[in-house]
């Protein structure tokens, strides 16, 4: 009970940080520059701005925000998980208040600088969330869903998205803002890929003489199974064995602990997996 409080704890506070860090990147850099973030907040922003030029009133972005987020909020309960989608929830209305409470504040004019450093630090609050157990919101849910019943990258998925709402920005408002917000969305994705790691898989090549109690360390922290290959060392001529596995990029590094615990002696290779064809266990968001 103490470990479940102190984890949900631990979460909430993870993605009020994230929340808090998101609504000051948009109210300091993003607006600023004139940028579209992407997503279900990059479609906030677009709406936002055609209310003004057209009507000459800019509605809360809370409101607008929550309203675009019904439908992947609904994905979220209907298909990927209860709590993992409450703790959304939290990220979505924290982000969308802090967004219209804090006030707007300029470091630089520099757009440039603007799109590279807010990317980054966009892309380090969305990581934030995602390695909390949550996601900020929008498309976020519908790559998640996608990636679990297709097995691919769920960041590709989201560039997909990003790029309707750009062109449509470009097309709108002036392709200048868009094509920087383009470097933006590439600056946050490259972040993303390198802090979250859950779609991403690694290939595992162990040679050793323990192959059993290699695939069983594998199965035990993973789930995955292996397959056991038979071989000759070619400088002593002498029979080994390679196991071969594919695990999740973020649970390499546990993985390979153990197998060292397991074999010593092992020797490991390990390379990024570009694609993947076939049953993949993938473990459902609570």
């Amino acid at each position: 009970m103490k470990a479940n409080a102190s984890k949900h704890i631990l979460t909430v506070l993870a993605v009020t940080a994230a929340a808090f860090v998101m609504a000051v990147n948009k109210n300091t850099f993003v607006d600023t520059a004139g940028l579209y973030p992407g997503g279900v907040a990059g479609l906030t922003i677009l709406i936002q701005r055609l209310f003004s030029d057209l009507l000459h009133f800019t509605p809360p972005f809370t409101i607008v925000n929550l309203l675009l987020n019904a439908v992947p909020v609904y994905i979220g309960f209907r298909f990927l998980g209860k709590r993992f989608t409450l703790y959304s929830c939290l990220m979505i209305v924290l982000n969308s208040l802090f967004t219209d409470l804090l006030p707007s504040y300029i470091i630089t004019e520099d757009i440039l600088l603007i799109s590279i450093f807010g990317g980054i630090i966009q892309g380090a609050a969305i990581a934030m969330c995602l390695n909390a157990g949550a996601t900020s919101g929008g498309t976020d849910f519908i790559s998640i869903f996608l990636s679990e019943r297709r097995g691919v990258d769920s960041f590709s998925i989201i560039l997909m998205f990003n790029a309707v709402i750009l062109c449509a920005a470009g097309f709108l408002f002036g392709w200048d803002k868009a094509l920087y917000s383009i470097i933006f969305q590439y600056a946050s994705t490259a972040v993303l890929h390198v802090l979250y790691k859950k779609y991403q898989q690694s290939t595992l090549f162990i040679v050793t003489t323990k192959p059993v109690a290699v695939c069983n360390a594998i199965y035990n922290i993973s789930q995955h199974g292996a397959t056991i290959l038979e071989g000759e060392g070619s400088y002593e001529h002498c029979e080994r064995n390679v196991v071969y596995s594919v695990v999740s990029a973020a649970e390499s590094k546990q993985v390979i602990k153990v197998i060292r615990e397991a074999d010593p002696e092992a020797f490991i290779n390990e390379m990024k997996t570009q694609k993947l064809s076939g049953r993949f266990y993938q473990p459902k968001e609570d």
